[in-house]
């Protein structure tokens, strides 16, 4: 008998009131009526579809958007690299479940690399500052729109007490061309992740700053070190940099290196500058450099929280672009280790109307109706998890969250209740509306549910999200549409340091 999968969003669903059948009936009707005016597979949309971008243009684009990360430290009393970022396999096991109590040893790791002692164990280890990235291509209208997923990953947080932190940005650019930054093209919003809030920005809005090279548009953005108390700036939240970059770049080196930083507007100390390996500009302005054994020991804060360093002193190195959907077919029930990096206790059933593919376009999760498993498995800890789910669990992923203006205490963020099929865009449509699948709220997600911010909030309805769902077949290419979300678009680079090609 198959298991019934548990609801996702916590709530059970009472049964619908007759006035509520009797919406949704008419919704129902509603749909079938546009959905049969959508295009279908292999028609051609009614409008012309701006090109398809390529593999190649996709990944220019995520790394021209890249953010430059400015980051606090607390890495005295034998934490030295705690606050590095990394990648989900930097100690080389292919186990998710040990990356906690693992990095809790990068003292020893830079231990290591300050005696090129090459035949330690922690010689093997590979860290490699890496974001995890999605790319999703849209018709907006006439023009083409991409939506950028960056998922900041630290192995360890809360001191050291949980295991992966799971703080994001999202980006949407519109009028794109397939040059990125060409005359036209421009950033519409974002949104961080502030623990369990999603702080949204607009064009033109204050503390909406980038940092403009020839090789790219880099947000800024401020992460705190993984400790501190709720009350303050505190286990990786991320927040917007109020200074512009041309205010950072006429300070002298030996001013204080610190940002003014959203929700606190006061200075916040920065020890780590992060920026995107391939925007070659970005990394000669800050003399940044890939983290490998060799040096680890001379690119660490190795400061407490509350020390502030000289500019000419923030460590300023390099990261990496990997994908989202490297990390997804980990979750995957047909997946033979998904016990190995997961628990059962959470469970998400996604519709996929195509099959996850890697870089060659090998299948790694087929298509169908199919079962990811998403608790935290922590091997260090007695009950094995922190109780965090992974990323198929988050709603980012799905663009379904509640935006916010401003940061507030954590976990005041109110709820946007997409999955139960209640959350509507501008426009009055439902995810099971847009996409005409009636029978998926609270049942499953579909492959190709996303909902789109338009960088403003309503501040009336806990139901209803500024912006749009995508409807119907927007991610066919005959469409001009790619929901990158599901393809690996970068090499995977097994046991390479970062910058080795």
């Amino acid at each position: 008998m198959p298991l019934r999968a548990p609801n996702p969003s916590g709530r059970r669903p009472g049964r619908p009131s007759r006035t509520l059948r009797w919406t949704l009936a008419r919704a129902l009707a509603l749909a079938a009526i546009v959905l049969a005016a959508l295009p279908v597979a292999g028609n051609r949309p009614a409008h012309a579809s701006a090109p398809l971008l390529t593999t190649a243009q996709r990944q220019a684009y995520l790394y021209y958007y890249a953010p430059v990360i400015f980051k606090r430290a607390n890495e005295d009393n034998g934490q030295d690299g705690r606050d590095w970022l990394t990648n989900y396999d930097f100690d080389q096991d292919r186990n998710f479940a040990t990356n906690r109590y693992h990095w809790l040893e990068s003292e020893h790791y830079v231990a290591a690399s300050a005696a090129q002692a090459t035949t330690s164990p922690y010689a093997a280890w590979r860290i490699r500052p890496t974001l995890y990235t999605s790319l999703i291509e849209y018709m907006n209208g006439t023009t083409k729109s991409l939506v950028l997923l960056y998922h900041v990953y630290n192995a360890a947080d809360k001191e050291g007490d949980a295991i992966h932190d799971w703080e994001r940005i999202e980006i949407v650019v519109h009028n794109v061309t397939g040059t990125p930054g060409a005359t036209g093209e421009y950033v519409n919003n974002s949104t961080i992740t502030h623990h369990h809030e999603h702080i949204i920005r607009k064009r033109g809005d204050f503390g909406f700053n980038f940092m403009n090279t020839a090789t790219g548009r880099h947000l800024m953005v401020w992460q705190a070190d993984e400790a501190g108390s709720v009350l303050a700036t505190h286990a990786h939240e991320l927040r917007y940099v109020n200074d512009t970059y041309s205010s950072l770049a006429a300070q002298p080196v030996t001013n204080n290196a610190e940002v003014e930083i959203s929700g606190k507007d006061e200075d916040k100390n920065v020890h780590y500058i992060f920026v995107p390996q391939a925007s070659s500009a970005a990394v000669t302005a800050w003399g940044a450099k890939p983290l490998t054994f060799a040096n680890a020991s001379t690119l660490i804060g190795g400061h407490d929280n509350e020390h502030t360093v000289d500019w000419y002193q923030a460590k300023r190195i390099t990261y990496e672009l990997q994908d989202i959907a490297d990390i997804i077919p980990t979750h995957w029930a047909g997946n033979p280790a998904w016990s190995t990096h997961w628990l059962s206790s959470a469970v998400d059933d996604v519709e996929l109307e195509s099959p996850v593919v890697n870089e060659t376009g090998a299948v790694e999760v087929n298509a169908g109706r199919q079962r990811f498993y998403s608790k935290s498995r922590d091997n260090g800890a007695s009950d094995l998890t922190d109780d965090r789910e992974g990323i198929i669990h988050k709603d980012w992923l799905y663009g379904a969250y509640s935006a916010e203006a401003d940061e507030d205490i954590e976990g005041s963020s109110d709820h946007f209740p997409a999955y139960e099929g209640t959350g509507v865009d501008s426009y009055g449509w439902t995810r099971q509306l847009a996409s005409g699948r009636p029978d998926s709220p609270n049942a499953y997600w579909w492959q190709h549910d996303f909902f789109v911010h338009d960088g403003t909030v309503d501040a009336d309805s806990s139901a209803r999200e500024r912006g749009q769902w995508l409807r119907g077949a927007w991610y066919l290419a005959a469409n001009g549409g790619f929901d990158g979300r599901w393809v690996q678009l970068f090499d995977d680079r097994p046991g390479l340091e970062a910058g080795v090609s």
